[in-house]
């Protein structure tokens, strides 16, 4: 179990070492001056050598990837004198000194994404903390939605395979994985939130949290997520339906099962206490990459329907070229894929007793 976990923990890092190498590098060799980004209309030579200073973006291309690996390292290496940006310890970081020499600190820091080009040098952790709970609360009910429909229609459609019931279920999911989510977006958009809205009592727009009719204040607004959650919810849906359907079919046919039958145990309770645990198997590892996925995948529809989430933010930093929201929004969505893949791998073990842990 032990040297399980270490190979995960290995592999994980060496996957976001390479994403963020990927992404430094690609940010890097896109035209345009970062310090003239910050400097906007207001720049002058002297502004602009301050900038390059403060930052680092005088220094190589290489002493530049080694302060960001700096930056997102948990322990970092600074000189104790502040002579230069990357070694500011105290005032960019907030860590704590773990000990020092006569030219370097060892600080131990939570990670460091830098700040915004176009937000008055607002920390990019600060605008992803604010903005990453409303994605997660969206992808969270997506998942929900698609669960909980997509095993109870993938389950009927097992027992009643190739029947009529069978071929429509099979048509309605193959829809669902084949619309691209902003055109359903648009669609519901415009149905549920204008032409049935009086129906409906849902908005076009909106987001999580909205200002009070005498903006004193905000309230929480739970309607405004079921239709860009449904949006969401509605490509994984058509994915749940198909692997239920087959994974069950499948456990349906083991000797086990079998021999439940000739036991004279009721199909409700062959599917329910015997199939059902061993065929979710691929329905929770399929989930989990889209749990993962939403979180970069709910740009356009967050943009549509204005749900001020991570997925609008990097929209919005993608017109204004803030990299460092777009870098650390990368940054975030790969840790956070990471960090499911290595609770799925729990999950799966304990569905389905046959995996050991090695």
């Amino acid at each position: 179990m032990f040297s399980y976990f270490l190979n995960k923990l290995g592999y994980s890092f060496f996957t976001l070492f390479g994403v963020v190498t990927v992404v430094f590098i690609l940010f890097n060799i896109l035209p345009g001056d970062p310090a003239r980004m910050m400097l906007d209309q207001n720049e002058n030579s002297e502004q602009l050598a301050l900038i390059k200073k403060k930052y680092g973006f005088d220094q190589p291309v290489l002493n530049q990837y080694f302060y960001y690996l700096n930056d997102l390292s948990p322990l970092s290496f600074h000189k104790t004198q502040n002579d230069h940006y990357t070694f500011y310890t105290e005032e960019k970081y907030g860590g704590n000194v773990l000990f020092s020499t006569k030219k370097y600190d060892v600080v131990l820091k939570t990670p460091y994404l830098r700040e915004s080009f176009q937000k008055n040098g607002k920390k990019v952790t600060d605008i992803i903390l604010h903005t990453l709970p409303s994605t997660v609360v969206l992808a969270v009910l997506s998942i929900v939605i698609a669960l909980l429909i997509g095993v109870v229609l993938g389950v009927l459609s097992a027992l009643n395979a190739n029947s009529l019931f069978d071929r429509l279920i099979a048509l309605i999911s193959t829809l669902g994985m084949s619309v691209p989510s902003f055109f359903s977006a648009i669609l519901f958009a415009w149905i549920f939130g204008y032409v049935l809205h009086n129906y409906t009592g849902l908005n076009m727009t909106g987001s999580l949290y909205e200002v009070d009719d005498f903006g004193e204040g905000t309230h929480l607004a739970l309607k405004n997520a079921i239709l860009p959650a449904v949006v969401l919810g509605i490509r994984p849906l058509g994915v749940v339906i198909q692997l239920m359907r087959n994974s069950l079919l499948e456990v349906l046919n083991q000797e086990y099962i079998r021999t439940a039958r000739a036991k004279g145990l009721s199909t409700y309770k062959i599917t329910t206490k015997h199939a059902l645990k061993n065929a979710m198997n691929p329905v929770v590892t399929a989930m989990s990459g889209w749990f993962a996925s939403m979180l970069a995948g709910a740009v356009f529809v967050e943009y549509i329907f204005g749900w001020n989430g991570l997925g609008k933010e990097i929209v919005d930093a993608l017109n204004n070229l803030d990299l460092p929201v777009i870098m650390g929004s990368v940054i975030v969505v790969a840790t956070t894929f990471v960090v499911i893949t290595i609770l799925v791998d729990l999950i799966y073990a304990y569905l389905d007793p046959r995996i050991k842990l090695k």
